[in-house]
């Protein structure tokens, strides 16, 4: 039709535009799985945000976690002495068992996304890298397909949404925020690996090391994002190179 028409002349017009990684049916398959939990996750916050708040409008104030809402809420519903109306306990009741559900659902996803891993060697040498754990390595394999689709690590990097924004006038150039383009899940995933080396490296810091020196100069935050950036370029070394991971080895992308 003619917006296809429209694309192919666009396409032919700029060689140069990045092409959208072909995956296979095993990482397209494992990519759903990963949704799918991504989905039964936010359903289980949502409930569990439900049961917080219902509790909350009787005075029952429960802390953030769901971890807690098995231990208290069982203990709240037995107990004659806090006024609670019967119906309302057998709501929550209800709401509780719906989350368990929920939280079996995730388990299970889970342990099949560890399956997979298991058995693809490119996602195992993906989890070398610190701050890459098994459900990182597969969604990133799965996603990323070929890797040498991408000319090198910032290309890669710019893809998931992790190199700064910049904003030109007058012949200079200003670095604003990350880009956040691409996967937003992905991004996520990369983020918050960074973000548990960081907690690592502030209970045992290196100052001699690349991470130690630069939270000596910028926030969290900003360390977070840029230990993320240097995995992704990481990632890209190893997987278009076919390289195992080194810790001391420097890449030139």
């Amino acid at each position: 039709d003619a917006a296809d028409a429209e694309a192919i002349c666009e396409a032919v017009t700029r060689p140069n535009m990045p092409a959208v990684p072909i995956k296979n049916a095993s990482q397209q398959a494992i990519l759903s799985v990963h949704r799918a939990r991504q989905g039964f996750v936010k359903a289980r916050t949502a409930q569990a945000n439900q049961i917080r708040g219902l509790l909350a409008e009787f005075g029952i104030i429960i802390p953030q976690g769901i971890s807690h809402i098995a231990k208290r809420v069982p203990e709240i519903i037995e107990d004659g002495e806090n006024e609670l109306p019967g119906s309302f306990r057998l709501l929550i009741q209800r709401l509780v068992d719906h989350l368990k559900v929920l939280d079996q659902q995730v388990g299970e996803l889970e342990r099949e996304i560890q399956a997979w891993h298991r058995e693809n060697e490119a996602s195992k040498k993906l989890a070398k890298i610190p701050g890459i754990g098994p459900m990182t390595a597969s969604a990133l394999v799965a996603s990323v397909g070929n890797a040498r689709s991408f000319r090198n690590g910032r290309q890669l990097a710019a893809w998931l949404g992790i190199v700064p924004k910049q904003h030109s006038t007058g012949g200079k150039a200003t670095l604003l925020g990350i880009s956040k383009r691409g996967d937003t899940y992905l991004r996520t995933l990369l983020i918050h690996g960074a973000r548990a080396v960081i907690r690592v490296a502030e209970r045992k810091p290196q100052p001699d090391a690349w991470l130690g020196k630069l939270l000596t100069r910028r926030n969290k935050n900003v360390a977070a994002v840029a230990l993320a950036n240097k995995n992704a370029r990481t990632i890209w070394a190893l997987l278009a190179h076919d390289r195992a991971y080194e810790s001391d080895y420097r890449m030139a992308a």
